[in-house]
């Protein structure tokens, strides 16, 4: 019979998923079923069978990797999901939190008591204990804490100490340092005596006495050079260096230009503090691209699927007012308008049509600004090319598509006054979209906000009021 951790490691995690879940509708069929059966000795029967199916379940669990065993946990209800949790082998317990959501993680820790928090973190690396200590009571970290070398403590004060969002808070410290002036020959001898290397490892850092960093020592070179060569003839000595307190956007964007898979962080004073590594990076650019899309549509945070009603009206609340309030003035501006909707009934059935394609052309616009921005690639320099380019966009858009959509209005209404006006007011109304989609993420991002935070519920918000305006306003003028 094949080994059931081999069978499970080639499984899918969809399929991981699927037999967790069955295992676990069958523990509450059998659970349910044995606890209304009357019979003799009913208590010792009933934890009998309820230790014979949770083993099978902790069997297929004890066989999944850590970020497998995060995906099942954030796909299943929060009585499901504490179960699950409680069968898990504690000491995976750190990297599983570390691997979940953030809005899955406070369930679990709100789930655990100190004890079993402090023994999680003290499985991890100070790096790791730094990601997860936002979420932990704060005297669960002081007992970590307390219960490091000096050399530790000093890593994770370094590690707290850099906010979110640089490359300080994603660094790890786990690299291996040479110095310039020893022989390949006796860096291969020192590697060997590790045993193993670091993960993602495909350079050294080469240091000087006051741990100042000279440059890097790929393990290409390491391998291909001779081996009587010193490190200081071999190595490269002009790197791809980060500083602590860099943004990790930017980092972010360097490893994708350069191929990186490692590079070296520097403190002020250029001595070497830490590592950033290709997996921490793709991690960060994952969180900040869901981050983009929930702010997109409004949301404050990552929202757990089976959160409470309370908690998830709490999350999404915010801008759904701010909706009902752009929404409450687009219904004023038809209002003024009333005249001119009972006299040309028409105008009800088209208005619809100008608003909702200038909300789609000002989102395409406002997409293209933020991630412009996020790119580094919007500058004083060419803001102006890039406000006339996005109007030269929209003024063809709305003409061509307007003189279409005009002409469907005449085929339909046979009015031809009426299919002008919904030219122009197309054409109008995505040239406002067009000035909206570059002014309002640009107008955040100068005022120090999240471009991408709510843009798109403020851009339908301006084209749905300012479309509605347009084509009613044109109506009244050249068709009353």
């Amino acid at each position: 019979m094949p080994d059931t951790r081999d069978t499970a490691q080639h499984e899918s995690v969809q399929e991981s998923l699927t037999r967790v879940v069955e295992l676990l509708h069958k523990h509450e069929l059998v659970e349910s079923l044995v606890h209304k059966q009357d019979m003799p000795r009913h208590d010792l029967v009933q934890q009998l069978v309820h230790k014979q199916n949770l083993a099978e379940l902790q069997k297929t669990l004890d066989a999944l990797h850590p970020a497998d065993m995060a995906y099942i946990l954030e796909a299943l209800p929060l009585d499901q999901r504490l179960l699950v949790w409680e069968l898990a082998r504690a000491d995976r317990d750190g990297e599983i939190l570390l691997e979940v959501s953030d809005a899955v993680r406070e369930s679990l820790i709100a789930s655990m008591d100190s004890d079993e928090l402090r023994a999680a973190a003290e499985q991890l690396d100070t790096d790791e204990i730094a990601d997860l200590a936002p979420d932990l009571p704060q005297e669960v970290i002081q007992d970590v804490f307390e219960s490091l070398d000096k050399e530790e403590q000093a890593q994770l004060q370094s590690a707290l100490s850099y906010p979110e969002g640089t490359v300080g808070a994603l660094m790890d410290f786990d690299m291996v340092t040479i110095r310039e002036d020893v022989s390949l020959e006796a860096v291969l001898i020192d590697l060997r005596k590790l045993g193993e290397l670091p993960s993602h490892t495909d350079k050294l850092f080469v240091v000087d006495s006051k741990a100042k960093l000279r440059g890097v020592l790929p393990l290409k070179r390491l391998l291909l050079h001779n081996p009587d060569a010193l490190v200081a003839a071999v190595m490269s000595d002009d790197p791809v260096i980060f500083n602590g307190n860099d943004k990790a956007s930017d980092a972010a964007s360097a490893f994708e230009r350069y191929d990186l898979v490692t590079a070296p962080v520097v403190d002020v004073h250029h001595k070497l503090v830490g590592r950033l590594t290709v997996d921490e990076v793709m991690d960060f650019i994952r969180d900040e691209a869901e981050s983009d899309v929930l702010a997109m549509a409004g949301l404050r945070e990552e929202e757990d699927m089976f959160a409470t009603v309370w908690k998830s009206m709490q999350n999404r609340w915010t801008w759904l007012a701010i909706n009902l309030v752009t929404a409450f003035i687009a219904s004023r501006v038809i209002g003024l308008f009333e005249g001119s909707i009972e006299r040309i009934v028409a105008l009800a059935a088209l208005m619809p049509i100008v608003a909702g394609i200038g909300g789609n052309s000002g989102n395409q616009t406002t997409t293209m600004i933020v991630r412009g921005l996020a790119l580094g690639q919007i500058h004083p320099s060419n803001m102006r090319k890039l406000f006339i380019k996005e109007l030269g966009v929209s003024l063809m858009n709305g003409l061509i598509w307007g003189s279409m959509l005009g002409l469907l209005a005449y085929l339909l209404y046979r009015n031809a006054a009426l299919g002008a006006v919904m030219t122009g007011a197309m054409a109008l109304n995505l040239l406002l979209a067009a000035v909206m989609g570059v002014l309002i993420p640009l107008a955040m991002h100068k005022l120090g906000r999240d471009p991408a935070v709510g843009s798109s519920v403020m851009i339908t918000a301006v084209t749905d009021s300012g479309g509605f305006f347009i084509f009613l306003g044109l109506a009244t003028i050249f068709l009353m």
